[in-house]
């Protein structure tokens, strides 16, 4: 039960079931040896092969020694990760740390091992620039809960467009006829004063279309946030999040309490972390949705990184048509971050011919470069650009 809780605060979502059914599995498998002990707890623990590593080295620490809770693990940690730890291994390193110090009253800091020093002629870097260019999938969790304080505060400013509905305007160039002539016969005068109008400006819809499966549970939770502060700024804002189903989540999202309303969206949602049918998911919405949401210069954002399992079935047609039905089509891709990605899925070959553009998604600095990339003038692009 305890090392179930040291998963669960570095990470591993273990809920109360896992553990009694890790309890009648050990039962028959019992504990006598190590390796059955590790791989029954592991084939009840983890459901992700991103989650092992994590799992690996929590097992290893924590099972090392019967009195481990009373002594300072620092040393034990050290033991367990190689001389030159990776980024990902001092990830790893810090989200376990920051599940077991608690309850031995050491800190993060001593458990950690000790960064690389680099010697620079400028200036430090602060804790905030750090952050916001900190990859989500690396960031502790303290850092991730300062991230989402900081992403509530983002804005997404959209340009406001030209509607066909006008309102009186004394500086407007087209002349009012209905009003010029009832403003004629309040006065019984001689002359018509002529009224002008002007067309409304207003935000387009912005729809959003998100991945939720398992590649990209991460980055869709942080951006689940954000979505939310842009939900609650401005109007006209639709949301679905896809796996294996699409579900419309517009309506959850606009509470103002992020916690109730992102628990609301879990409740909603019933393919968390599962497998992507994106060419299946796009030709749901081009049926069911596109012309309900996607009036009036809608822009769309679609976040996935175009691992669909489905080998791109359907693909190319559903995203030809939800190019044609907006104004502006939006790829972001959280595999950007990396300067060696090249489209070489299948998916992502057959998406990138009709996107507008294609942008990365991975911490807070690529959220802000969003902002500045709808401050710049539209200029279709049916080939697609990076």
């Amino acid at each position: 039960m305890h090392f179930a809780r040291v998963l669960r605060g570095a990470g591993i979502p273990v809920g109360p079931d896992r553990v009694i059914d890790a309890l009648r599995a050990l039962e028959i498998a019992g504990i006598g040896n190590r390796d059955d002990f590790y791989w029954t707890l592991a084939s009840l623990f983890i459901d992700r092969r991103e989650q092992f590593e994590l799992f690996d080295q929590a097992f290893h620490v924590f099972w090392r020694d019967s009195r481990l809770l009373e002594r300072v693990m620092a040393l034990s940690l050290q033991q367990v990760l190689p001389q030159t730890p990776t980024p990902e291994q001092r990830m790893l390193a810090g989200r376990l740390a920051e599940a077991i110090t608690p309850r031995i009253g050491v800190s993060a800091a001593e458990v950690q091992p000790p960064p690389d020093i680099e010697r620079d002629a400028g200036l430090t870097a602060s804790e905030r620039e750090r952050l916001h260019k900190s990859d989500f999938e690396t960031m502790t969790l303290a850092e991730l809960a300062q991230a989402k304080r900081l992403i509530s505060a983002l804005r997404l400013p959209i340009p406001r467009v030209r509607t066909r509905r006008s309102r009186p305007d004394p500086r407007g160039r087209q002349i009012d006829l209905r009003g010029s002539l009832r403003e004629s016969l309040r006065g019984g005068a001689d002359l018509i004063p002529l009224r002008h109008r002007s067309f409304q400006r207003r935000h387009p819809p912005l729809v959003i279309l998100c991945d939720i499966s398992g590649s990209m549970s991460r980055y869709s939770r942080m951006f689940l946030h954000f979505v939310h502060a842009v939900t609650n700024d401005r109007d006209r804002v639709h949301t679905f999040l896809f796996g294996t189903r699409l579900t419309n989540v517009t309506r959850h999202l606009r509470h103002r309490d992020v916690d109730l309303a992102l628990s609301a969206v879990v409740q909603a949602v019933e393919d968390w972390s599962g497998g992507t049918r994106i060419g299946a998911i796009l030709k749901a919405f081009n049926l069911r949705w596109s012309r309900r949401v996607l009036g009036q210069n809608a822009v769309v954002l679609l976040i996935s990184d175009g691992l669909d399992r489905d080998s791109g079935q359907d693909l190319t047609q559903a995203m030809e048509r939800l190019h044609k039905s907006c104004s502006r089509l939006i790829w972001l891709n959280p595999l950007l971050r990396s300067e060696t990605f090249k489209p070489l899925a299948t998916g992502v070959r057959l998406m990138l011919p009709h996107v507008d553009a294609f942008l990365p998604v991975h911490n807070i600095a690529s959220l802000t470069e969003l902002g500045r990339a709808f401050r710049q003038p539209h200029t279709p692009n049916p080939a697609g650009v990076r």
